[in-house]
């Protein structure tokens, strides 16, 4: 308590400063910070993520905010650029899969933390059978169908529409992902986005976690024209479910009526993108959109901390899309398939786990 009262007039103090006398700003602005957020982030949050607005001053640790800079609104935002636009080309994948890759391809490589993103569709018959993983995080959407999942650890499971799985497959899983059967015979599609894990986490050892489509968040925003279901991350003071994955990830399933429009904050710094589902979206501020049709890349540049996006009034159908967002890692990248790890050495040793059933793989020997 001594320390709380102590903090709470040090940052008044420097609200003083910081307001009054423009030669104290950079000192004023410092302790306006320091005390109070210092306490809480060690006594309200402990083992809270934090984003890069946080820094470190001679081992204290302190965050930026709004709520600390008066000079700023809490409703000012800064949209962030377009960088590119670009078409994911279907091909085909697995056992008679056919998939939508955009990240993981010459167009968008080496944006971390994400490693491909695959929409895909599997019709009867077709799927991705017994196949390995070593080093990052899947993460399953499936927006229409059902998809059964086994690995050689005996997890087993299905995920159904609007449901999601996250797989750490961290020093080595071995699983199948095999569609239902649907009775009227229409094919299973969904959305695969591989994540790189923290190289300190590269050997952890595998999980599971579904998330069921009754357990995401789903609110209404710019009065009900526009849907968000908060599947990861926070959007207009609402909260997701927590501890999903292991590397910070926000993933939004948003939907945008004619004449509909949603702002959507994310972290300063983080890499993002929207994926397109459905009809006809403007992305951007006034005077530098970019209209896009379904099955498209919209990758954002890092500068601001806010993504816009609308449906024109005349439009004839909602505006569908993901959009995601990720801290990226500070790591070199090798990856060889389904194994990704940080250098070529640690990818060879992959190879020769797998192929040895060990280090890991021993439960693959003879799992089918």
């Amino acid at each position: 308590m001594k320390y709380l009262l102590t903090s709470f007039l040090a940052f008044v103090v420097a609200l003083l400063l910081y307001n009054n006398y423009p030669k104290f700003t950079l000192f004023g602005a410092f302790f306006l910070q320091l005390p109070l957020a210092n306490y809480l982030s060690i006594q309200q949050a402990p083992g809270l993520l934090r984003s890069n607005l946080e820094f470190n001053f001679s081992g204290v640790r302190c965050i930026t905010s709004n709520l600390l800079n008066p000079r700023k609104s809490a409703n000012m935002t800064a949209l962030r650029a377009i960088k590119q636009v670009f078409l994911a080309v279907e091909q085909s994948e697995g056992a008679g899969a056919r998939v939508r890759r955009s990240i993981g391809t010459p167009k968008l490589r080496n944006f971390s933390p994400f490693l491909m993103l695959d929409h895909f569709t599997v019709s009867p018959g077709a799927g991705f059978p017994d196949h390995p993983h070593r080093g990052q995080e899947t993460i399953t959407y499936l927006l229409e169908g059902a998809m059964d999942h086994e690995d050689f650890a005996g997890n087993a499971g299905t995920i159904e529409a609007g449901d999601l799985q996250f797989m750490t497959a961290g020093r080595g899983i071995m699983h199948a992902e095999m569609p239902r059967q649907n009775l009227d015979g229409s094919p299973n599609v969904g959305m695969q986005l591989w994540v790189d894990l923290p190289e300190k986490l590269k050997a952890c050892e595998p999980r599971y976690r579904d998330l069921r489509a009754k357990e995401i968040p789903q609110i209404e925003v710019d009065g009900g024209k526009a849907s968000i279901k908060i599947i990861s991350g926070r959007s207009h003071g609402t909260d997701s479910v927590q501890e999903l994955a292991y590397t910070p990830v926000w993933i939004f399933d948003i939907t945008v009526k004619p004449g509909g429009k949603v702002t959507q904050e994310l972290p300063i710094g983080w890499n993002a993108f929207a994926y397109t589902l459905g009809g006809v979206t403007l992305f951007g501020s006034k005077g530098n959109q970019r209209t896009v049709g379904p099955y498209h890349n919209v990758v954002f540049d890092q500068k601001g901390d806010a993504v816009s996006a609308e449906a024109d009034p005349s439009a004839e159908e909602d505006g569908k899309f993901v959009l995601v967002a990720g801290l990226p890692l500070d790591q070199k990248v090798f990856q060889y398939g389904p194994f990704v790890l940080n250098s070529q050495e640690q990818v060879y040793q992959a190879m020769l786990d797998y192929q040895s059933h060990s280090n890991g793989f021993e439960r693959a020997a003879g799992w089918e």
